[in-house]
């Protein structure tokens, strides 16, 4: 037993942090691109329905298992029930983390690239090309390689530091300036000329442009926007002290990752109704779309700037999260080898990261299933392991948990009365997980299809 073991100095160092794990890509580059190419307003509506219904709901229960045992992922589910298959729970997180950094980093590495070419003034220029500065920066192999080594590098020098000189510190200081980013930009967004357009396409439903796809779709966002389903947020709330509310901390970091999607949304969409763009750009409307319209403004390369150097942090306060899991599980059976494990493990995934690094450079005809390293990766890990592993959490909370032991842990440190406790377990009961399988279903049979 590691008897070391950090917490987080602050309730408020923990939510930051746990927001922070939580609004990654996934709301500042994905939820736009998908709200726009799934409905706008009516599609975010069911963004949100499904985020307080379902996510929430399974950010509770990560929460109670990892405040209730004060265990990192691994030996958690190993505490609770022991010498079971129900422990492999944890591994598959660690694993699924582990992967997930092998692509996310690299995606890491292009932001640092553009965000330290938008510094140095670089990456507005007159005669911009912004899909030929996309093709430039992710079809070389020198550059994707030398952002993956930067970007490995800045999660380490923070993660080794501990919960509270290096992640909390690190987030206590990265998500304000988020926040204060992010309203810069929404401010410059509405103040060009047709921007309300934007505004009422992204927040005026419209439910006729809603399709079964695009249910589906927010269902899945809704898990994928939380951090949920790794047992990330297991190995966070370990860290935890008992005379904190778990509902309320939940519900703090589900509001602050719908208030920065809020946010993302107001920062894109007027910008780019203004410009007379279409919002169903897909992927490259943050890479490709965003430098074309920073082009055409005053101070375009300053706003872009200030917008690169967000998409960064958010990006960086994910991926802390992604590392901790997996060092936590080494620095149970080493608890005096943090740093070690942590260098370690960045130079591993470093290298392990290097053929999806490639995959639009050198290796960019080597398929798996049709798919590169890059896309493949990521079909593995969203597409099945993430799903998979949100249901089996869901099942042994609620069928293999000593029932009193969760009661205990949800209304420890809160006022709430057992009515929530009650709502909160007939969700789990029965909604979350018939909704995981359907989402799993219908990923892996689009995917495919």
């Amino acid at each position: 037993m590691n008897e070391n073991k950090g917490q987080w100095s602050t309730k408020l160092g923990f939510i930051l942090s746990s927001a922070g794990a939580a609004i990654g890509l996934g709301a500042i580059w994905k939820l736009p691109y998908v709200t726009g190419m799934s409905g706008g307003g009516a599609f975010f509506l069911l963004f949100v329905i499904f985020t307080l219904l379902i996510g929430l709901p399974m950010l509770i229960s990560e929460f109670i298992i990892g405040r209730g045992t004060q265990k990192e992922a691994v030996s958690a589910y190993k505490k609770l029930l022991p010498n079971s298959i129900w422990g492999w729970i944890g591994r598959l997180g660690v694993v699924g983390c582990f992967l997930l950094l092998s692509f996310y980093s690299v995606i890491g590495g292009w932001i640092t690239i553009y965000a330290t070419k938008a510094v140095a003034g670089n990456a507005i220029t007159p005669n911009l090309d912004a899909g030929s500065l996309f093709g430039e920066v992710t079809g070389s192999a020198s550059i994707t390689i030398i952002g993956l080594v930067i970007f490995t590098l800045f999660n380490v020098l923070v993660v080794s530091l501990g919960i509270q000189n290096g992640i909390e510190r690190a987030n206590k200081f990265m998500m304000p300036l988020l926040f204060i980013f992010f309203i810069i930009l929404v401010v410059r967004g509405l103040t060009l000329p047709g921007a309300m357009e934007g505004v009422t396409f992204f927040l005026k439903p419209d439910f006729s442009l809603i399709t079964f796809d695009s249910i589906l779709y927010a269902l899945g966002q809704a898990f994928f926007a939380l951090a949920v389903g790794f047992s990330c947020m297991v190995t966070y709330s370990s860290y935890l002290k008992k005379d904190v509310s778990l509902p309320n901390s939940a519900g703090s970091v589900v509001l602050m990752n719908i208030f920065v999607s809020l946010l993302a949304g107001l920062a894109i969409f007027p910008v780019v109704f203004s410009f007379g763009l279409e919002p169903t750009e897909g992927p490259g409307l943050l890479f490709v779309v965003l430098p074309t319209v920073f082009q055409q403004l005053p101070f375009g390369e300053l706003f872009f700037a200030i917008f690169l150097l967000l998409f960064l942090f958010a990006t960086l306060t994910s991926s802390f999260s992604l590392y901790e899991i997996i060092v936590a599980a080494f620095e149970e059976k080493f608890p005096h080898a943090r740093k070690k494990i942590t260098w370690l493990l960045g130079v591993i995934v470093a290298i392990v990261a290097i053929p999806a690094a490639l995959s639009s450079s050198l290796l960019a005809d080597f398929h798996i299933f049709d798919r590169t390293i890059f896309d493949a990766t990521d079909f593995l890990v969203s597409n099945i392991m993430l799903p998979l592993g949100n249901l089996c959490i869901a099942l042994f909370i609620m069928y293999k948990v000593d029932r009193q032991f969760v009661k205990k842990e949800f209304l420890m440190g809160s006022q709430l009365s057992n009515t929530w406790f009650k709502l909160w377990q007939a969700l789990m009961y029965t909604v979350v997980p018939i909704v995981i399988i359907v989402v799993m279903f219908f990923l892996i049979t689009k995917s495919n299809g």
